[in-house]
């Protein structure tokens, strides 16, 4: 590994989307994709009466929403992978990541990270989206200072942070394609449907540690496959997205039998084959 050079400006780009790239399409997007689909949707979701057409979501709200996840995961992944632990884990499991190819220094990464806090929580006031800045800022480093994320107590952080980014995507999708909805509540039917996301997310999320094994268990990290075992935690993933897939169609009562049918399938076929573990982990978000 070669020692970092150091930072210019015109590096930052670069880096930030090397911190950022293996979760931009898995996580970013997706809950980028969650805040205009529901904004399409809003009097079912939230108090807002009025539903933004297809071409203001796509032109005024998508751009500040995809920045709002971008840059708190940002945050995320610079806190996650600063860590010794992760510079070693990564070694291993993510070996093209920039500490781990010694593009940066862990010094240049914390003060990179000093920089980055504040300017993401000036973001997050500008959209009107405070509150859920400061609270996954909050749960970020729950999850790598506190190392809730080397314990089972993992997935339950990452599910709140999951239903956070998502209210906060909504509530931005909101504010800016409309004109009447800056403020809104999440109305009874959204609160549920977001708790069904979070039990999707914390009973299906062990499907991304079952490649990560060599990695975690050098790092010492608790996770399903490593505490129950592998096969037991197929077993589990698999069943749970059968579970969830009736337990959608079942809530919203409108989804076509061969789309839950086939979301089964999908997902016992991931879960049950090791040579997937690499695509399982990126298609995690699809099931989710």
């Amino acid at each position: 590994m070669s020692a970092p050079k150091n930072l210019r400006l015109v590096d930052l780009p670069g880096l930030i989307w090397e911190f950022t790239e293996n979760d931009f399409a898995t996580f970013a997007l997706p809950n980028a994709g969650f805040g205009l689909l529901a904004a399409s949707v809003a009097p079912t979701l939230t108090s807002c009466s009025e539903s933004p057409g297809a071409l203001s979501l796509l032109l005024r709200a998508a751009p500040p929403v995809i920045l709002f996840n971008w840059a708190n995961l940002l945050i995320f992944d610079v806190a996650n992978q600063r860590l010794p632990e992760s510079v070693t884990e990564d070694s291993l499991n993510k070996p093209w990541r920039p500490l781990a190819r010694g593009k940066i220094s862990p010094i240049q990464t914390r003060q990179l990270l000093l920089a980055a806090i504040p300017a993401v929580l000036g973001l997050g006031f500008v959209l009107d989206a405070s509150w859920e800045t400061a609270l996954i800022m909050l749960l970020t480093w729950m999850y790598n200072d506190l190392h809730g994320g080397d314990e089972l107590t993992r997935d339950v952080i990452i599910a709140i942070a999951y239903d956070v980014f998502l209210m906060g995507s909504l509530r931005i999708a909101l504010g800016t394609a409309t004109e009447t909805c800056s403020e809104v509540a999440v109305s009874t039917t959204g609160y549920q449907w977001l708790a069904m996301i979070a039990g999707v997310i914390m009973t299906t999320m062990q499907i991304q540690d079952l490649r990560d094994q060599v990695g975690d268990r050098t790092r010492g990290r608790k996770t399903w496959p490593l505490v129950v075992g592998d096969s037991v935690s197929r077993v589990w993933i698999a069943a749970c997205v059968c579970l969830w897939s009736v337990a959608s169609v079942w809530f919203w009562g409108e989804v076509p039998l061969l789309i839950s049918a086939g979301t089964m399938a999908l997902g016992g076929w991931i879960d049950f084959t090791p040579r997937t573990d690499t695509e399982a982990c990126d298609m995690g978000a699809v099931q989710g």
